[in-house]
């Protein structure tokens, strides 16, 4: 993950979250986690995207 250029796919974001990839699939059909494209028939994950998604559910405590 050393070049935020490259394009990431479900297995790397997942692995990257923590969570097995079948959540980061369940997130992407319920349009709730990051911005993904397709690219032909395979889904990619831009790294700005992956960290924006992460930051935004940042929780504050009260």
């Amino acid at each position: 993950m050393s070049d935020r250029r490259t394009l990431a796919n479900t297995g790397q974001v997942a692995a990257f979250l923590g969570v097995p990839p079948r959540t980061v699939e369940d997130w992407r059909r319920q349009r709730t986690g990051p911005r993904y494209s397709h690219v032909g028939r395979h889904v990619r994950y831009r790294w700005a995207d992956v960290e924006k998604w992460l930051d935004d559910q940042a929780k504050v405590a009260a």
